[in-house]
């Protein structure tokens, strides 16, 4: 297994251990009258299906999708990693910018670099997958 498939599979592991950790906390009673979280389900969804679903399907396509070339036989390993920085950079921003913006704080800025860090991150992956998806 190579080195990027290993981080994005950790990380997806510990986006899910978070996910299901803050779905305990948002159906606890006690907690619920927190105004912060309150305002978490979004977070919740977007750390389960981003941060989960999304880097643990990122991670064993490259891994396990046919080969480019013998040379390079999972394409970019450069734009391999500049995918798993920005969905991971996205989606912490957004972890930490969403609740925020529940709460009426001001954090457009963060939100708005959250999801085009996000949205390269895909455009990345694609860039990176497409050549070996091709017929033999």
């Amino acid at each position: 297994m190579p080195p990027l498939t290993r981080w994005f599979v950790k990380a997806a592991l510990v986006y899910f251990i978070g996910a299901l950790l803050l779905g305990i906390l948002l159906q606890a009673e006690p907690v619920r009258a927190l105004p912060a979280l309150q305002v978490a389900w979004p977070t919740y969804v977007h750390i389960l299906v981003v941060g989960w679903l999304t880097q643990l399907i990122f991670g064993v396509a490259f891994w396990l999708f046919p080969r480019y070339s013998a040379e390079r036989p999972r394409g970019s390993e450069r734009l391999g990693w500049a995918t798993f920085a920005l969905i991971n950079v996205g989606l912490v921003l957004r972890v930490v910018a969403e609740p925020l913006a529940g709460l009426g704080y001001r954090v457009g800025v963060m939100l708005v670099a959250s999801a085009v860090a996000q949205f390269l991150a895909g455009m990345a992956f694609v860039a990176n997958t497409w050549p070996r998806l091709r017929e033999r």
